[in-house]
């Protein structure tokens, strides 16, 4: 299952630790906050996943696929509502 959070702030990225350390991929959307809050959060995410093994893929400005290790990999064009993005 592929878990799609959209944090309100910094505080929230909680969340996307649990649902990555627990093996779900991540959709990690952060269009409403503020490039600087935004920037926290992918910094936090790089920490993620530099410490635990995985991958960050970048699918829009705003938008980001994070995946835990040891999971088959998924291509934003499997994503039903990205696939658009994929080309």
């Amino acid at each position: 299952m592929i878990k799609t959070l959209s944090p309100k702030d910094y505080n929230e990225v909680v969340h996307v630790g649990h649902f990555f350390r627990k093996g779900d991929p991540v959709i990690m959307d952060l269009t409403l906050l503020p490039d600087d809050v935004a920037r926290q959060l992918v910094d936090f995410c790089a920490g993620l996943i530099c410490g635990r093994g995985g991958e960050m893929e970048r699918l829009d400005k705003k938008l980001f696929l994070l995946q835990p290790p040891a999971r088959p990999q998924i291509a934003a064009a499997h994503i039903p509502d990205l696939a658009h993005l994929a080309g």
